[in-house]
């Protein structure tokens, strides 16, 4: 039987399916309720018709029983799992073990179900794989197009503590070993799990980043392992996203947010290789490297028991801590000249660069914010440059205590005031000629006659409109 290329963006295809059966009884029946139910079947006999028809053709889930002639089904599983882009495939067995299951599991299968089984439940399973595949189809889709657009940025630094750091990232990067990294809010703990992920084996494998501090108590269980079925109904079916980051990095930010049993639950997982969905029997293998990061002091936490100890010894094989921005002062300069770059280019200013007086406010600042905080300032500062040259009066900082007392009241100004300062210097220069000064600022000439009367700026007698 001839079968279509998969194509990953049309859901409304038929599911492929192949089913590897050799009791001619139960093969029939299935493949009839199969097709019933609209899914493109194929029906094969032996492991080796199963192997060789896999191979051929392009099918979205495979339903292989572990006892065939020619080739069994864990082989078969085998064999397939090495190729490109394989199948979800269920395995199924009339006398399966505890052992069975484990050992298909860990050569890649999607599930495992036992003879006699429902048919109803054989269509469920094969819906859940099948969504299963699109959304890594679909993922890794998105991953080539990201990496065709953008790089991962390098973390840069001259600070010699940080660039000894990047060295040890460098090193396990392609281990599958767990890595807590530490630091403060905004100093680039995302970034660091992005470098790990990039230098893994599988830098074209899903990156699934989770913020933990934002998912709800009341889900994020069924978020992080899956649904199969909900006693209550009140959850549908879905794959976890500890599944669906298979081959790659789940990074869990914020990791101290979650609660003592999800920790219990997931120290489990990580000890025994695998879990379960809410609601279901079958083992699913952990087949992701975690990446977990937390500004707050796990040590600390584990001693005031909100974390636990085995969990905080589980994901640390490596630590990692990104030190503060005040305490890499050194990169201050650097790194502003980076984001001025990048953001003045994206807005077609180019070439614009700081004047020492602003180098200098920004070296005094106290960055509590970290490098988050200097990327929203240089931001600011590139939208508002109306020159190459950004000086003092392009800046706008909360002054800190780490600060030195503001130089010509500068930086104490809010963004909106220094905006509108800015504005009516343009404003001024440009005789009030609002195209010009549109161009100057950087905007379009609708934006600055609505920045005009939320200023309640007054027109000078005799000033251009044009």
């Amino acid at each position: 039987m001839s079968v279509p290329p998969f194509r990953a963006v049309d859901p409304a295809s038929p599911i492929r399916v192949l089913i590897a059966e050799d009791e001619p009884n139960l093969g029939m029946i299935l493949e009839q309720f199969m097709s019933a139910r609209g899914f493109a079947v194929t029906m094969v006999r032996d492991g080796r018709a199963a192997l060789e028809t896999l191979r051929s053709g392009a099918f979205d889930v495979a339903l292989l029983d572990v006892v065939m002639p020619e080739l069994d089904g864990l082989e078969v599983l085998r064999l397939v799992r090495e190729g490109p882009m394989p199948p979800e495939i269920i395995v199924i067995t009339g006398n399966g073990t505890i052992e069975t299951a484990i050992a298909a599991l860990k050569l890649g299968a999607y599930d495992f179900l036992s003879k006699p089984y429902r048919m109803a439940e054989i269509e469920v399973i094969v819906k859940r794989a099948w969504e299963k595949r699109m959304l890594t189809c679909d993922n890794q889709a998105l991953q080539a197009r990201l990496r065709r657009v953008s790089a991962v940025i390098p973390f840069l630094t001259q600070y010699a503590p940080l660039r000894a750091v990047l060295t040890v990232v460098g090193r396990v990067a392609a281990e599958a070993t767990t890595v807590l990294i530490t630091g403060e809010s905004g100093t680039g703990k995302r970034h660091m799990a992005r470098l790990l992920h990039a230098g893994s084996a599988e830098p074209d494998a899903p990156f699934i980043d989770v913020n933990c501090a934002v998912l709800s108590a009341e889900s994020i269980e069924a978020d992080l392992f899956g649904v199969e079925r909900d006693p209550v109904g009140a959850e549908a079916p879905r794959t976890g996203l500890l599944e669906l980051a298979a081959g790659g990095t789940l990074y869990l930010h914020n990791v101290a947010a979650l609660g003592l049993r999800l920790q219990a639950l997931l120290l489990h997982a990580l000890d025994s290789g695998s879990f379960r969905r809410i609601g279901g029997t079958q083992l699913v293998s952990v087949k992701a490297r975690l990446v977990a990061a937390d500004a707050a002091d796990l040590d600390r936490s584990v001693r005031e028991g909100e974390f636990l100890a085995g969990l905080l010894h589980r994901i640390s094989a490596i630590r990692i801590t990104v030190p503060a921005l005040r305490d890499r002062a050194v990169d201050i300069p650097l790194l502003a000249a980076h984001f001025l770059e990048a953001f003045g280019a994206a807005r077609g200013k180019h070439a614009l660069a700081l004047s020492p007086e602003a180098t200098a406010i920004l070296e005094r600042h106290g960055w509590p914010g970290n490098v988050r905080e200097l990327r929203v300032v240089m931001e600011r500062a590139a939208l508002l440059a109306g020159d190459r040259i950004v000086g003092p009066a392009g800046l706008s900082m909360p002054a800190t205590a780490a600060s030195e007392a503001p130089v010509d009241g500068v930086s104490g100004l809010t963004l909106g005031e220094v905006e509108r300062r800015h504005m009516a210097a343009v404003l001024q220069q440009t005789g009030w000629h609002q195209g010009r000064a549109a161009d100057l600022l950087g905007i379009s000439p609708k934006t600055l006659y609505r920045k005009i009367r939320e200023y309640g700026f007054q027109r000078p007698a005799g000033g251009e409109r044009a």
